[in-house]
């Protein structure tokens, strides 16, 4: 069985596995991650891993209720 090298634990993905689970593309979240505007993210090495939990409350943080609302992004 072949197991999925961005999908380290239930709990922590890399930025392929991780793009996929906000539904962006990867180039998104690495953009994100120079200007400071995405998730938390930690380094191993070279290896940049996001939990889900850091993910999910990102994701809350940045809820609206119309197109019209101001971004909240940080």
């Amino acid at each position: 069985m072949v197991r999925n090298m961005n999908i380290i634990d239930n709990q922590k993905m890399r930025p392929p596995a991780a793009a996929d689970y906000l539904g962006i593309a990867e180039s998104t979240l690495a953009k994100m991650r120079v200007y400071g505007t995405g998730p938390i993210y930690a380094k191993a090495g070279r290896a940049v891993l996001y939990e889900r939990v850091d993910l999910d409350a990102w994701i809350a943080e940045h809820k609206r209720k119309s197109t019209s609302d101001v971004s909240t992004y940080k």
